[in-house]
């Protein structure tokens, strides 16, 4: 357990300084002092000075930041043996800062660069956790393969079937979106489930297009009322089901029900339906451990859409050519999944209840770390780099968000100030980062604890 939470910390430590050093290389080139490059959060351990930069490892291996003279934020640094001239003490960070100063004036400040310097530094740091993620991809696609999507089942008489869809097709785009891997049309599926498919699809490398229309179905069944992913992990709990009512909780993984291990969610759906209303031990997999929760069956209707056709992606080899061209590919499709799933919470289509911080991330890659163990090290491996590309892109499209104290933000006041051609009111920035931050300190206050809670 506590090497899974290790790895969890350092691949999550990795991708943070990778923005990071966006960050920095670019300010170098730009001419920007870096008082300060360090790898954790907290007092200083350790490290070494070359040029004007502090290089150093804190005790909290967690991250890392990036100091530039003149927006440097002094917070949480230990104080060193100094005061400044009105007798308060000053973080080390400060000191080295009031040292630039004195040796260069203004000049290599962050804010006498030019506009189109400042917003190449900030939007260097989620173009580099973009290239993080491409790199990764490589490595990952290069080593596990890709997952094309191959139509692996079309049920007779379905709408799939009648479009004229069998297995073994290939399907190349839907609605006019290029489609490269099967879990990029599960996703789509999953999120526009109502919606006409236009499919194009190829047959021995001949090119045929559909157009399946979801048809509306209605089951009326025993159910403990949720929803899952494909890997039998619940992605939501109705409010006053018998799921609900025993404790299980979104993210919960379920291993097993009546002591039969699961393989697949087809089993989980029979073993409901087959208990007939009579108690059921289900048995749940969280980042506390396994626990076991019993719950009574109820019959439900429940309504949606179905196609008839599965797209299970087994993955394939693919040329290191290969390999590159759908690095791209699948980068492209992360970064437009967090762009997707993001709009659905403002717009209130998806709860902010699936936001996770640093507690929830680390649980749930420590988990993920923990079920491929047994499959061996090259799964762990496999399963590492997936997280890794995900968390990379989700990153780098959050620090772009236009929201202030965020790289985003200040993006914002910077281009705004390249089109006025002159720089904001910093009063009026200062106001604006205030909110931001004092949002964004509610909002992680709001996580952790809910982070927190579904740990037990």
């Amino acid at each position: 357990m506590i090497i899974n939470v290790l790895i969890a910390i350092l691949l999550l430590s990795i991708i943070i300084v990778a923005h990071e050093f966006g960050h920095f290389i670019v300010a170098k080139a730009n001419g920007v002092c870096v008082v300060e490059f360090s790898i954790g959060f907290g007092p200083r351990l350790f490290g070494f000075r070359k040029g004007d930069t502090d290089y150093c490892i804190k005790a909290l291996p967690f991250g890392g930041s990036c100091r530039m003279l003149g927006a440097e934020d002094y917070l949480e640094d230990g104080a060193s043996d100094e005061e400044d001239e009105d007798g308060y003490a000053i973080s080390a960070v400060e000191k080295r800062s009031r040292e630039m100063l004195k040796k260069y004036g203004e000049s290599r400040t962050l804010e006498q660069k030019s506009v189109s310097a400042r917003i190449a530094i900030l939007a260097a740091g989620p173009l580099f956790n973009f290239l993080f993620a491409l790199i990764a991809s490589v490595i990952l696609i290069g080593t596990g393969g890709y997952d094309p999507c191959t139509v692996d089942v079309v049920k007779e008489g379905t709408p799939a079937y009648e479009a004229g869809l069998r297995e073994g097709d290939l399907i190349t785009s839907v609605n006019g979106r290029g489609i490269h891997f099967a879990r990029e049309f599960n996703f789509y599926e999953m999120y526009h489930e109502e919606e006409t498919l236009n499919i194009t699809y190829k047959r021995n490398d001949e090119k045929f297009t559909a157009v399946v229309q979801p048809r509306e179905i209605k089951d009326k069944s025993y159910k403990i009322g949720v929803k899952f992913t494909s890997d039998m992990r619940v992605a939501e709990v109705v409010d006053d089901s018998p799921a609900k009512k025993a404790g299980l909780r979104e993210n919960d993984k379920i291993v097993s029900i009546n002591g039969t291990q699961l393989k697949n969610a087809n089993d989980l759906t029979d073993l409901i339906k087959a208990s007939e209303g009579a108690d059921i031990e289900v048995v749940v997999e969280r980042a506390a451990g396994q626990r076991s929760l019993t719950m009574k069956p109820e019959i439900m209707e429940v309504s949606g859409w179905e196609t008839g056709m599965i797209c299970y992606g087994e993955r394939v080899q693919a040329s290191p050519i290969e390999a590159v061209g759908y690095a791209f590919c699948d980068t492209g499709y992360r970064i437009n999944t967090v762009i997707e799933l993001l709009g659905r919470m403002l717009t209130g289509r998806m709860s902010v209840n699936n936001l996770s911080g640093p507690v929830g991330t680390v649980s749930a890659i420590s988990d993920v770390v923990g079920e491929s163990r047994s499959a061996g090290p090259f799964y762990v491996f496999l399963n590492i780099m997936n997280i890794g590309i995900m968390l990379s892109a989700n990153l780098g499209i959050m620090n772009l968000l236009p929201v202030p104290a965020l790289d985003g933000g200040k993006l914002i006041v910077y281009i705004i100030e390249a089109i006025r051609g002159k720089a904001v009111d910093k009063k009026v920035e200062a106001v604006i980062n205030f909110i931001g931050v004092v949002f964004l300190l509610v909002l992680t206050a709001f996580i952790l604890v809910k982070d927190i809670v579904n740990l037990f």
